[in-house]
């Protein structure tokens, strides 16, 4: 008897790691078998949890609706969405919404190679739901956690020992993980800045 296909555990990881997050691969050659993409900390990720801002909706589709939203995080850095006919629920919540606003959104990283060969990286949302402020405070202090978490065990592997994903994210990317513990410790004192009631730098 086939086992019943779980879902994949959503990732919450900053919008300036996913939006590096170029490199895709799929662990096995059934056509139906899941696509990754590769965090520059050393993680897979086929889902992605992620709480911000949303600061902009926009049907940019031709001849059917197809909404893109941007969904700010605490550093400002941004991550993309698209939904269209294919993820109603999430195209309606797009089309209703009136930024700016708190959003959760549950979603499927997907990248996109342009003209000039850049990858583009963004998420095609499974949900959407809007959260108030406390939501999105807990978001960031666990995805904050996370990323020093990962980025601790990238840090702490050494070459026979290493995990085959932080070996893969240090095959493909040439990014220094310190900038991804840099995020995280920005995000957390941007919160504490506005707990203060402090000005925004």
């Amino acid at each position: 008897m086939a086992a019943t296909p779980t879902r994949e555990v959503a990732r919450r990881v900053f919008a300036s790691e996913f939006n590096d997050a170029s490199y895709t691969f799929k662990e096995s050659d059934d056509e139906r078998a899941p696509v990754y993409v590769l965090l520059p900390t050393g993680e897979r990720a086929n889902r992605v949890f992620l709480v911000g801002t949303l600061t902009e909706t926009e049907d940019v589709g031709e001849d059917s609706e197809y909404w893109q939203g941007r969904v700010v995080d605490p550093n400002g850095d941004t991550f993309f969405m698209y939904a269209g006919q294919y993820q109603p629920d999430a195209a309606s919540m797009l089309r209703e919404l009136e930024p700016p606003a708190y959003v959760a959104v549950v979603g499927k990283p997907r990248t996109y190679e342009t003209d000039d060969g850049e990858v583009n990286v963004s998420v095609r949302p499974e949900s959407i739901s809007q959260v108030d402020e406390a939501t999105r405070d807990r978001w960031v202090v666990e995805t904050a956690q996370r990323t020093l978490d990962r980025i601790q065990a990238f840090d702490d592997e050494d070459g026979a020992e290493m995990d085959e994903y932080v070996q893969m994210a240090s095959e493909q990317y040439d990014l220094p993980v310190e900038n991804y513990r840099r995020a995280a410790v920005g995000a957390l004192e941007s919160l504490e800045g506005e707990q203060r009631d402090a000005p925004e730098a």
